[in-house]
């Protein structure tokens, strides 16, 4: 049964949407067809560098070992700060790494033939053997572009939240780097949300901070960190409430999901009672 706050919230949409809420310990909410698989778009960012994290714990990858264009490290390339555009080819920068934040997409798929050379591993094996069997993820599908190419469920999305929640297959420590501002101070632009000073990230995950306007909630503590997508897809995760959220919905990102969503995300924590209102 979908709880009535959090239904009206997902009623204005129009189209078709799935929600979900979670702490560490289990689901609380699921709301819709949470089974539906769906394109996960850049969702599947923080997944990939999920599987990114795990060759790192390993000893297989280092974060400040050379990767991307010349002065740019594993660590570049997973908090956008690489150099490349959106979607401009490799060779193709446009500017120097470390000095702007720029979303980029060809650096997530530079950062997949990286991984490849140093474990062995085509990208989705690895992250078939890394993160999607130790995690019991069944319905998601990891053969796309790591990039924007993955799909799943939000129960898939579900699990990935309590696993950042409370880390098992990264240790803490390297966790807590995954989710610290990485540059600190670099400007940017947040797709579909404009210019940010600064527009903080950490590894392979948005951090919120002060941004506004912001994709996640008027309630949601400046520590969140999280992921949206095109295809209408985000998963949050907000230590301070001790929950992760996540959201699919049948059509792609638009000014629906810009006006809606943080309504949707503070009905989430008001469910909970841990916004902080």
């Amino acid at each position: 049964m979908t709880p009535p706050a959090l239904g009206a919230a997902l009623e204005v949409f129009g189209f078709p949407a799935t929600a979900g809420l979670t702490d560490a310990s289990g689901t609380l909410v699921l709301t819709g067809a949470p089974d539906a698989v769906r394109p996960l778009a850049s969702v599947s960012k923080p997944i990939a560098a999920l599987g990114v994290l795990v060759a790192v714990a390993r000893g297989m990858v280092d974060l400040d070992e050379p990767a991307g264009p010349e002065g740019s490290t594993v660590r570049h390339l997973l908090a956008h700060a690489a150099g490349y555009g959106f979607d401009s080819p490799p060779e193709q920068l446009l500017t120097t790494p470390g000095t702007r934040r720029i979303y980029s997409s060809t650096g997530f798929d530079v950062l997949a033939e990286h991984l490849e050379e140093a474990t062995g591993y085509p990208m989705a094996e690895w992250m078939e053997t890394a993160v999607v069997g130790p995690l019991g993820l069944t319905d998601l599908d990891v053969e796309g572009s790591p990039a924007a190419g993955y799909a799943g469920t939000v129960a898939d999305l579900l699990v990935i939240g309590r696993e950042m929640l409370a880390p098992t297959l990264v240790p803490r420590d390297l966790w807590d780097e995954a989710t610290s501002v990485q540059f600190p101070g670099l400007a940017g632009i947040l797709p579909g949300y404009g210019r940010q000073k600064p527009n903080d990230w950490g590894l392979g995950l948005e951090i919120r901070d002060g941004k506004s306007p912001h994709w996640t909630g008027a309630q949601s503590s400046p520590r969140t960190f999280g992921h949206f997508g095109q295809s209408g897809s985000f998963l949050w995760v907000d230590p301070d409430a001790g929950l992760a959220g996540a959201f699919l919905g049948a059509e792609p990102f638009g000014p629906a999901h810009v006006e809606h969503w943080p309504a949707v995300t503070d009905a989430m924590l008001a469910l909970a009672g841990r916004d902080r209102s």
